[in-house]
């Protein structure tokens, strides 16, 4: 364990001072800040438009009451007194840009219909606007009704909706999503973290062939030494990726957002989802390790080799039905898979209210079955693997290794 450890640590220490490594290290949260930024940023430069103007023909001197909660809300028109009746309003619209013309009739309050007229070059926003007048338009309405005052209250009050999930037991209130989503995005990030460095495993152990440097090394650790360190080594160059990803991008989500993420992260389920994301980790790292040791020239990777760097992108295929149906069969199938398993049950983890312990006990022993199993096979592909020069390795010639 002690070479395991050397070789772990020259791996990390190779890697951070490697210029392109420590450049996509940084660049990475500050292009998430930059693009979630950039909407923000372009609103400064949005030239203010001219405001709207409106004819308004008020019959029933209803304008000053309800331009009162225009103003309340910020909004601003143009607001003129009608030129003419309103087919010939109708013809000044059509004909100018940003303009609308409304008419308060003496029907208003009887028919409960405001009708406006706009321009097809109107802003955008007006329709918003203009729903904005329905509520002092209705306390009017209710005004001329003549209620008593009890009556009012009553109607003003409104109706409420309060949704009761029944689901755990009557009367039992629905259980905050993000409570389980949170850390499930937080292991998510962590797995495609690790798994995405655990890769660059594969091309160590490649370019080490390529540059007979193995033999050397081999001269004082053996294979599963060093295999075991590079994993070690590539897990810990994951983990401060990541760490160096959250120190940069939540201090910064946290001030935008003004959202208690620490809050949601240190739980405990956290933590069980983290310990799922290194497990998977740990399954690919072995295959990427073993594969690796295989290779002469990632120049000229054969399609079998090609296809272990698509391994860990399974799950991505099973998002829709896991996270529209996380009980459903092909969710439960998904999560005792091993090569899908990590990611599936952090993202049925991630939406389901009550866990099932049973199923997430079973996956992870299956996990870490499988984990130990790859961890021998690529143990005996590696020993033979990264001594062999002049070409890539068959799968024919890799199966008769694995018999050994």
């Amino acid at each position: 364990m002690r070479n395991s450890m050397k070789v772990a640590k020259w791996e990390y220490r190779k890697n951070m001072k490697n210029k392109s490594f420590i450049i996509s290290l940084l660049i990475t949260p500050l292009i998430f800040i930059i693009f979630s930024s950039l909407p923000s940023f372009m609103d400064l430069f949005k030239s203010e438009s001219d405001p709207v103007k409106v004819y308004i023909q008020d019959e029933m001197n209803t304008w000053e009451s309800v331009e009162e909660t225009l103003l309340s809300q910020g909004i601003e028109w143009d607001v003129q007194e009608a030129e003419t009746d309103e087919s010939g309003m109708k013809e000044i619209i059509k004909n100018t840009e940003n303009t609308a013309y409304i008419s308060f009739s003496k029907n208003l309050m009887e028919q409960g219909k405001l009708t406006v007229y706009t321009n097809e070059e109107i802003d955008k926003d007006f329709e918003k606007q203009v729903n904005v007048l329905v509520q002092p338009l209705r306390d009017l309405q209710i005004e001329n009704l003549q209620l008593s005052q009890q009556d009012k209250d009553i109607i003003n009050q409104g109706i409420t909706i309060d949704a009761v999930s029944l689901s755990k037991g009557v009367g039992e209130v629905k259980e905050d999503p993000l409570k389980r989503l949170v850390p499930g995005v937080f292991a998510g990030i962590i797995l495609f973290s690790i798994v995405m460095t655990g890769m660059m495993i594969f091309q160590s152990a490649s370019n080490e062939k390529k540059e007979k440097v193995a033999e050397i090394v081999l001269s004082s650790v053996d294979s599963s030494e060093l295999m075991q360190g590079k994993i070690i080594g590539y897990f810990a160059l994951g983990i401060t990726q990541v760490f160096a990803w959250i120190l940069i991008v939540v201090p910064f989500f946290i001030w935008k957002n003004d959202f208690p993420i620490l809050e949601y992260l240190l739980v405990p389920e956290t933590l069980l989802l983290v310990f799922i994301a290194v497990l998977g980790y740990l399954l690919f790292a072995a295959i990427f390790a073993g594969i690796g040791a295989t290779l002469e020239d990632m120049d000229q990777t054969s399609n079998f080799q090609g296809i272990v760097f698509l391994l860990p992108w399974l799950p991505a295929a099973l998002f829709s039905p896991v996270i529209s149906d996380p009980e459903g069969i092909i969710a439960q199938a998904a999560s005792y898979f091993p090569l899908t398993s990590p990611a599936v049950l952090i993202m049925r983890l991630s939406v389901l209210e009550s866990w099932p312990w049973i199923e997430i006990s079973i996956s992870i022993i299956i996990l870490l079955i499988s984990i130990w199993l790859f961890m021998k096979l690529a143990g005996k592909i590696f020993k033979i693997g990264i001594l062999m020069y002049g070409k890539n390795a068959t799968p024919k010639e890799i199966l008769k290794w694995l018999r050994y």
